[in-house]
């Protein structure tokens, strides 16, 4: 599993896709900010799986779950996509998220617990990557 992060229209998606090679043919690209949804089923997935937009999944299931029930779903979701990996050989899951906030308080309860749930699901993402990448102004900086 690879995790990338960084600031908002930094080039983490340009980064990933030069940095893996994609091509149409070798991955599928699901995005938030397309408003596409995280996949049920792995079955039809090519080799290459990338999840752009996770702070956006995570404000989306914010408002039908509580803070708890988020980080446990995406515990669940990270184990999942970690089995998929392990059943064929090349098979990677890419998680891209934006940085929230540069550190900055969110004025509203709303959007700090938003940040907060973020930063949480995010470190737990960290956590199951095997390579974790901060991409700033298209740079990369492998920080595991």
């Amino acid at each position: 599993m690879h995790f990338v992060t960084g600031g908002a229209f930094n080039g983490k998606s340009k980064w990933v896709k030069a940095y893996n090679q994609l091509t149409k043919e070798n991955n599928r690209w699901i995005s938030a900010y397309q408003h596409e949804n995280l996949p049920d089923s792995l079955d039809s997935i090519p080799d290459i799986l990338v999840l752009e937009g996770i702070e956006h999944w995570v404000k989306v299931l914010l408002k039908h779950q509580d803070e708890g029930a988020v980080r446990e779903k995406w515990y669940t979701l990270l184990q999942q996509w970690k089995q998929w990996e392990k059943g064929k050989p090349g098979r990677m899951v890419t998680l891209i998220g934006s940085d929230l906030t540069k550190g900055i308080v969110p004025a509203t309860l709303e959007e700090r617990v938003w940040r907060d749930v973020t930063g949480r699901v995010f470190q737990e993402i960290a956590a199951a990557s095997d390579r974790v990448d901060l991409i700033w102004y298209g740079m990369n900086q492998r920080i595991k």
